[in-house]
């Protein structure tokens, strides 16, 4: 999934489009018992691609990053998320059906989410109108509900983890990045170094205190003021993420290209600097007059981005009839076990244990900041 990019944002993957990509030459043909059949996109997680159960569902299947395996607390933390992620409904999210943390390369495997990032929206179509922007914040504050109902603080809400469907939005890695931060620790400890997504940190999370539910409460506001306006409510031009940091801490949020006055008030409750004196995610929810998006509910998109939604499900039929690759090479596998049958496919036999033949390359995983 492609991720906040440049002056104001992240590094960005390589699949800005949110088209389905071709394998390449260090891709294998299967992780654990998924056949792939294209790559979605690249970040400081791991590689992210479209697959197919052999029970035929398409999923997206995620191999962790070899940096990541190396700390030894990542593993355990990793199935502790990835357990706690699988009680989350699936309603405004795309749930987890299959993993396996103690592979040499660790992988997770989620429904795929039919529809493109908040990020690649905004960037391929510009800002969302009101409207939009006000369904979306229903559909987020419903699906962060679920995930804290799971006992998970998302931590990384930002743009590239937001996917929107004509259904409507769902939330992606949740959890996930929470064992990634395991190894993010132990970096900060040796280096200094600040890894993470800076314009989408609550205070509390910079401060280096621990995050809670309403941290992800913040971060929907920096995740509604990019929507609405293309960009970010602290540190917009400024030259370094520290700086991006400080304005979060110490500034008022610029909001002045929200030109919604009842959005431009909800954001600025979000972005309160004291958690103690946010709103929770349930009292958003209760208060009267919330637009609730239903299912029927297609035209809270803009014409042209259900346009180019059309259109990606057009490639997604393509890619499903066969895989896609951009030359013959010899498909081998990565050297993972499977761990299972995905829950849900009917008709799935137990997969055989794929030879440990190759594995995937670095140079093939794609720029880091993305996608996690």
């Amino acid at each position: 999934m492609a991720s906040v990019h440049n002056d104001d944002h992240e590094s960005s993957d390589d699949n800005v489009d949110g088209g389905i990509k071709p394998l390449t030459a260090n891709d294998p043909a299967r992780i654990g018992p998924y056949l792939l059949l294209g790559r979605l996109g690249a970040g400081g997680m791991g590689r992210v691609y479209l697959a197919r159960s052999e029970g035929g569902r398409t999923v997206a299947v995620k191999v962790v990053h070899a940096e990541h395996v190396a700390d030894p607390q990542f593993r355990a933390r990793f199935r502790r998320e990835v357990d706690a992620a699988r009680r989350v409904g699936e309603r405004y999210t795309a749930p987890v059906l299959d993993a396996a943390p103690d592979e040499e390369y660790p992988w997770v495997a989620t429904g795929y989410v039919p529809g493109l990032s908040l990020e690649q929206i905004v960037r391929g179509h510009g800002a969302l109108p009101t409207e939009s922007v006000l369904a979306l914040a229903d559909g987020l504050l419903r699906a962060l509900k679920d995930i804290h109902a799971a006992g998970i603080v998302h931590r990384d809400l930002k743009p590239s983890n937001v996917m929107l469907t004509v259904e409507g939005p769902k939330v992606i890695d949740f959890g996930i990045a929470r064992a990634v931060e395991t190894s993010v620790d132990s970096l900060l400890t040796s280096t200094g170094m600040v890894i993470g997504s800076p314009g989408f940190m609550a205070p509390e999370q910079i401060r280096g205190e621990s995050a809670g539910p309403k941290s992800d409460v913040f971060t929907l506001g920096c995740v509604l003021t990019y929507a609405a306006t293309g960009t970010l409510p602290f540190g917009h031009g400024v030259s370094n993420q520290h700086a991006v940091m400080y304005h979060i801490v110490e500034a008022a949020p610029e909001l002045g290209r929200v030109r919604d006055e009842g959005l431009h008030t909800l954001i600025t409750r979000l972005l309160t600097k004291s958690p103690d004196e946010r709103p929770s995610v349930d009292e958003l929810l209760a208060e009267p007059g919330r637009q609730h998006l239903t299912p029927a509910a297609a035209s809270w998109l803009p014409a042209d981005v259900v346009g180019h939604l059309a259109r990606q499900s057009a490639q997604l039929l393509d890619a499903e009839a066969a895989p896609v690759r951009q030359e013959c090479v010899d498909r081998s596998t990565i050297g993972l076990r499977p761990a299972g049958p995905v829950p849900g496919a009917a008709g799935e036999a137990t997969p055989r244990p794929f030879s440990s033949v190759g594995r995937p390359s670095r140079s093939a995983s794609g720029r880091s900041g993305a996608g996690r």
